[in-house]
């Protein structure tokens, strides 16, 4: 029986999510990115490419969908995220905007297609005459939809008189541990980074029921959030320095294989750090270079679907994350802004101890459809 469009779209989220967190894994540092966030604003780019142009997205964000099933699978699958949470107690919150230069034609089939399967209905702006009015519009719009941890996410060169469209997408999340870590049991402990250096955290403890896996070279935990439809998942090289070589392995199948054996729950003694990160980004190079170049640039750059007409291309990606996950839970938000200018061991009797004394890989994801909301790794608790 073949997949249905939801299920389709989380197999194409995914393995989007990781080639684009392989290509970012060459900075330095923590790192933390929404794949939910940067594949929505990619996807209403997306509904107005044509020819090679969204040739090269599909490819890119591994699209198998036709577009008339494909974005009304992504309101579909936002829509049922955002239920689902809520029934559980967790606070989710999803939102796409568009804002379009005053007095610049957009055709009605995109428009409707950003409002029916986005919500997104356009927003005037001035990019010509009045810039920073836009980008405080902009900026105001992202800190609401992201509870003001997200503040800003264009810059006054971000924008400019060639500015036609921008495109954006705001998530939101906010849980509670099913089974909260108690404030007094958490203590400093020694944190080993790559180089080998150690330095003091504070370390949340907990000791309870979990889904573990191991594996050969990784241990694996899912802490759930209230309500059970969301977790947060952690994978831990067994190494000190083993993070890069788990990256190198990370993949769509291999990712799927080690959550697979997160059924089981088994006692488990939870060393976690506490720990925030909040990360910036520009993507336009990463993208370039996994193979969607031509949106990028003009000639050939064929965003026609939008206006009727070529002369749009892809200005940037701007993609911004905060988390910060405590002794009761995680808060993590994020918001992408698209620019659009024109040319001019299981079974043992004793505990298991899993233990985050060293650089790993995190996602914050659903598990029911597998849709991964977050995704990052933490080099550095002391950085954020």
């Amino acid at each position: 029986m073949p997949p249905t469009p939801e299920k389709s779209l989380v197999e194409s989220n995914t393995a989007f999510a990781l080639d684009l967190y392989a290509r970012l894994t060459q900075r330095e540092g923590n790192l933390f990115l929404s794949p939910l966030s940067i594949g929505a604003a990619l996807a209403m780019a997306y509904v107005g490419a044509r020819g090679q142009t969204a040739s090269q997205m599909a490819r890119v964000l591994h699209f198998t969908l036709p577009q008339s099933e494909l974005h009304p699978a992504f309101g579909g699958l936002v829509a049922d995220l955002l239920t689902r949470a809520a029934k559980g107690g967790c606070q989710l919150q999803a939102a796409n905007a568009l804002w379009v230069q005053k007095g610049y034609p957009v055709i009605e089939e995109f428009l409707g297609t950003l409002r029916s399967s986005y919500g997104s209905a356009p927003r005037e702006a001035d990019f010509q005459g009045a810039p920073e009015a836009a980008g405080h519009a902009i900026n105001r719009w992202v800190e609401e939809a992201t509870r003001g941890r997200i503040s800003e996410i264009v810059r006054a060169r971000d924008l400019g008189p060639l500015t036609r469209l921008i495109l954006a997408n705001a998530v939101y999340f906010k849980g509670n541990w099913a089974a909260p870590f108690a404030t007094d049991a958490t203590r400093d402990a020694p944190f080993t980074l790559l180089t080998g250096e150690r330095i003091p955290v504070p370390m949340m403890h907990r000791e309870g029921d979990f889904h573990y896996a191991q594996g050969g070279g990784f241990q694996a935990i899912e802490l759930p959030y209230a309500g059970s439809e969301l977790s947060l998942a952690v994978i831990l090289p067994r190494k000190k320095d083993g993070l890069p070589a788990l990256e190198r392995s990370l993949a769509a199948p291999s990712l799927a294989e080690w959550l697979s054996r997160l059924r089981r729950e088994h006692d488990v003694t939870v060393e976690l750090p506490r720990f925030t990160i909040a990360w910036h980004g520009v993507l336009r190079d990463a993208l370039a270079l996994l193979g969607m170049a031509d949106a990028f640039r003009l000639p050939p750059a064929d965003l026609s679907g939008m206006t009727g007409k070529l002369g749009l291309f892809i200005g940037e990606v701007i993609h911004k994350t905060r988390i910060d996950v405590t002794e009761e839970g995680t808060e993590a938000a994020a918001a992408t802004a698209l620019t659009a200018p024109e040319a001019a061991p299981p079974g043992a009797d004793e505990p298991l101890v899993f233990r985050a004394d060293h650089p790993f890989l995190f996602l914050l994801r659903d598990r029911r459809s597998g849709s991964i909301l977050f995704l990052g790794r933490l080099m550095d608790p002391k950085h954020s």
